[in-house]
């Protein structure tokens, strides 16, 4: 037994009201369960509960036990002062406001439907299961899956957005500026994603506009300040890109003392940092204006046309400074463009409308389930259970479901276990 059941109990009011009395013996009627609260204070705001024909609006409050109350240390804590009705699934004793009032007090334990208390017993008890609703997971109803993915993609973009939102502050709100860093997060992906992030850190955005008008002068930046340039490395093209840096190094006052080395073991070649930094130069240099034309581009083609960039032709008989390789094109491919729409693109556009006043959820509905899904582990768990994940929108939805709710227990908050529960 937790609280998030009698939580889920008092809210969709799954208990018996016929003859409804307080432990005191007073007669009760439930007008407004109000309103659930996720944080500090009461449980429910705007409750209305009627005792002996009384009326009173406020709050209510939840415990397992009555002596909880004290235990949570309520009693000097004013705000818990507006509490009408205390719901407890044992009452062990009164509770009183500061005023010594005692607050009415309803028992639940022999109220509530039995089958609900099996139902709820039998979604926790199954500890060697992946997630609590393994085996019913498949069961739920289609039309309860897709719209609660919806509000997960919905979330997951709403908890991105507090990030973007710091970065712009920390921007002097120079939408440009916050999404060079987010693009070169996305280039280095998830090993190299800190590092590239904290290359795009130590520069000033000024800096990467006015360098961004010669192609060497940006890719000598980035490669300089990632630490890829020495003067052991005798190819032509880096001693170029080396004394370029050395320019703009001593011009600009930089310093790459904070910047997190990139890394090359593991990585596929065409991943390497000196690919993707490369890659990510001529982007910039291609596009001065990419930001304003991805936040007007419409189609998932348009969104393809704009990236399709590849690294500069000395790439393409190299991976590295020091090793000539077979002679092939280093092109961004649109496996990679797809990362970059929905860990970069996406999240941006919906942080910018939103600080516009401008809802563009359904245009980013569509636009997310036009692409591709991740491949990843939790999301082939989760297809194992039922057909999902066949979109970018269901895998970033599986990936905030199992992180914030399955991992977390929070059955109770989640319309799936909802659902299960109220069968």
């Amino acid at each position: 037994m937790n609280e998030d059941f009698l939580h889920f109990v008092w809210k969709f009011q799954k208990f018996s009201s016929i003859h409804l009395q307080t432990v005191q013996n007073e007669s009760l009627q439930i007008l407004e369960v109000g309103r659930h609260n996720f944080d500090a204070g009461p449980d429910f705001f705007f409750g209305k509960v009627a005792v002996d024909g009384q009326v009173w609006a406020g709050t209510i409050e939840i415990h397992i036990q009555s002596s909880h109350w004290y235990i949570h240390k309520h009693e000097v804590d004013r705000s818990y002062d507006t509490v009408v009705l205390h719901v407890v699934w044992i009452h062990d004793m009164d509770i009183r406001r500061s005023d010594e009032t005692i607050i009415p007090t309803l028992e639940l334990k022999d109220c509530v439907d039995t089958q609900l208390l099996q139902r709820y017993q039998k979604l926790f008890s199954s500890k060697q299961l992946w997630i609590n609703c393994e085996n019913q997971f498949g069961k739920v109803d289609a039309f309860i899956i897709n719209n609660w993915l919806d509000r997960l993609y919905l979330e997951r973009l709403e908890d991105k957005s507090k990030l973007i939102l710091e970065q712009l502050e920390n921007c002097t709100n120079d939408w440009e500026a916050v999404f060079f860093r987010l693009l070169s997060k996305s280039f280095g992906l998830k090993v190299n994603g800190d590092s590239f992030l904290s290359i795009a850190l130590s520069l000033d955005y000024k800096v990467v506009r006015k360098s961004r008008q010669s192609l060497l002068t940006l890719e000598a930046l980035l490669m300089g300040q990632a630490g890829l340039l020495s003067s052991q490395k005798l190819d032509a093209y880096a001693i170029e890109l080396t004394k370029s840096y050395a320019y703009s190094r001593v011009k600009f006052g930089l310093s790459n003392s904070n910047v997190v080395s990139p890394k090359f073991f593991r990585l596929r070649p065409p991943n390497f940092p000196t690919i993707r930094l490369s890659q990510l130069a001529n982007l910039m240099h291609q596009r001065p204006h990419l930001f304003s034309e991805l936040m007007a581009t419409q189609s998932l083609a348009e969104f393809y046309k704009l990236f399709d960039v590849s690294a500069s032709s000395h790439w393409d008989t190299h991976y590295n400074f020091e090793v000539v390789s077979a002679k092939r094109q280093k092109r961004v491919t649109k496996s990679f463009i797809d990362l970059l729409l929905i860990n970069t693109v996406i999240p941006l556009r919906h942080c910018h409308a939103m600080s516009h006043g401008r809802d563009a959820s359904e245009e980013i509905i569509q636009l997310a389930s036009a692409i591709k899904p991740e491949e990843n582990t939790i999301v082939r768990k989760y297809k194992h259970l039922r057909d999902l994940g066949n979109s970018a929108l269901e895998s970033q939805a599986l990936l905030q479901l199992n992180n914030n709710y399955c991992k977390k227990n929070k059955c109770l908050q989640c319309a799936v276990g909802n659902s299960l529960l109220k069968q």
